[in-house]
């Protein structure tokens, strides 16, 4: 694993610190592994899960500086190519406005709302002829 100063973990009590400022902090790794140590755990059982909890927290390390790295390259590739943040929050609304045009509750309110539209302009149609023949009426 590589120094502090190169931790990228948000969380970690280390982001931003550099390797020699940690060298006059006393850390007692076995002592307070002895007190917390849960029961019905064994000491070789105990050590064998803090070995796998070591290796896990490694790969978890290394893969978040992956991830890292392959965003970084993304975002080259995407300069490069001229996308910009903006193309792709287009692309994204584009995509959601499609996925709610063909989705069942949208074409119900649609349906619903042309039937509905269809009964006002027949309303207005009868009630604008019943206006005209009293006007003719009133003559």
């Amino acid at each position: 694993m590589e120094s502090a100063s190169q931790d990228i973990n948000l969380n970690s009590p280390n982001k931003g610190l550099l390797s020699d400022t940690m060298t006059d902090v006393p850390v007692d790794n076995a002592a307070s592994a002895r007190m917390s140590t849960p029961e019905g755990l064994t000491l070789a059982e105990e050590e064998e899960l803090r070995s796998e909890l070591a290796k896990v927290e490694e790969e978890i390390g290394t893969l978040r500086q992956v991830l890292a790295a392959k965003e970084r390259h993304c975002g080259e590739l995407k300069r490069k190519l001229g996308l910009t943040p903006l193309d792709g929050l287009k692309q994204n609304l584009s995509k959601s406005w499609h996925d709610v045009q063909v989705s069942n509750a949208y074409k119900k309110t649609q349906e619903t709302l042309s039937q509905a539209g269809q009964k006002t302009s027949a309303a207005l149609s009868n009630v604008g002829s019943v206006i005209s023949r009293k006007f003719g009426d009133m003559r």
